[in-house]
């Protein structure tokens, strides 16, 4: 027997529940992972409110974790018992002492790389690594405008666009969080409660404006971000902190420039197991080069994930949250 989170209603942080339960025997495709550290993300309370549905209820919580496979089904190669292993795209119930999963799913994770820094870095990481390096390849010498700057994703922006010899203006809600940013790469920061961001991304590019946004913000950043692009430059959408991106105006998007629009995510791009080794081989490669630091802001027992998805959601967090079972 082994404990987990559930959910057997959406609503807040008070549905989630601390429940008992037989973890499963994995299938001739699957491994069951005895988790060591669980990730906590923005997208796991999109799955508790009901803005995106899981697949039946009650419903395990979670994507994202990295242990030890303590069972593998039949038809696996790829791993063996005792092997290190990280995952950050589902399928959900990472929040529990054990998770089966497909085993495509999975990553070796090399002995250079710890449990918690892997749940901390997996799903975030492996976004910044889509974002920077293929939705729009940066090359360095670019002047990019990157939402939230301060958070779990934005920190590791900061870091690996300054490796990348970018210029990444990160937006931010506290002299506390701007000054984080800068500390790891961010080339300048745009505090949102009182400066006016549109305005001081014209100033900061000498009226260019930014070939590219990342906007992991969604709803009240939106109009903003198309105002921070060039002519034909890319508005990256790629969450909804503040709600969903609704009610699109394709003719906005000619008026401010023939501007490009894209909402990805990381399962378009981790879409094999091959592709997602290879991306978190490049994730796990800027981590060991120092490159890329993981900063594990804040760490609760797994029985704490209401509290923590309190925390993260009135943005009282910095850098990435884990759960420990």
């Amino acid at each position: 027997m082994a404990r987990r989170i559930q959910f057997r209603a959406h609503g807040g942080p008070e549905v989630l529940e601390y429940v008992d339960y037989q973890p499963a025997e994995p299938g001739p495709q699957q491994v069951r992972v005895s988790n060591k550290a669980i990730g906590l993300n923005f997208i796991d309370t999109y799955y508790r409110s009901g803005l995106y549905a899981p697949p039946a209820l009650p419903s395990g919580l979670g994507a994202e974790g990295a242990g030890v496979v303590e069972a593998v089904g039949s038809a696996v190669t790829r791993f063996k018992v005792g092997d290190r292993v990280a995952y950050g795209s589902g399928p959900l119930g990472a929040y529990s002492y054990a998770h089966v999963l497909p085993a495509d799913n999975l990553v070796h994770l090399p002995d250079s790389i710890s449990f918690e820094q892997a749940a901390g870095v997996m799903l975030k990481g492996l976004t910044v690594q889509y974002l920077l390096r293929q939705t729009y390849e940066l090359k360095g010498g670019e002047t990019v405008l990157f939402h939230a700057a301060a958070g779990g994703v934005g920190l590791l922006a900061c870091q690996w666009a300054k490796a990348l010899g970018v210029k990444l203006i990160g937006t931010v809600s506290s002299p506390q969080k701007a000054a984080l940013a800068k500390s790891l790469g961010a080339w300048e920061t745009i505090d949102y409660s009182h400066e006016d961001v549109a305005q001081r991304v014209l100033e900061l590019t000498d009226g260019k404006k930014c070939p590219v946004v990342y906007d992991g913000v969604g709803k009240d950043t939106w109009l903003t971000s198309l105002d921070c692009l060039q002519p034909r430059g890319l508005m990256v959408s790629f969450g909804n902190a503040s709600g969903a991106v609704e009610g699109v105006n394709l003719g906005l998007l000619a008026a401010k420039g023939s501007l490009y629009v894209t909402r990805p995510t990381l399962g378009s791009y981790a879409n094999n197991a091959e592709n997602l080794q290879a991306m978190a081989d490049d994730l796990f490669g800027m981590i060991a080069s120092g490159k890329l630091k993981i900063e594990i802001g804040q760490r609760y027992p797994l029985a704490d994930a209401a509290k923590a998805q309190t925390e993260l959601s009135a943005r009282r967090t910095t850098g990435s949250t884990i759960l420990l079972p």
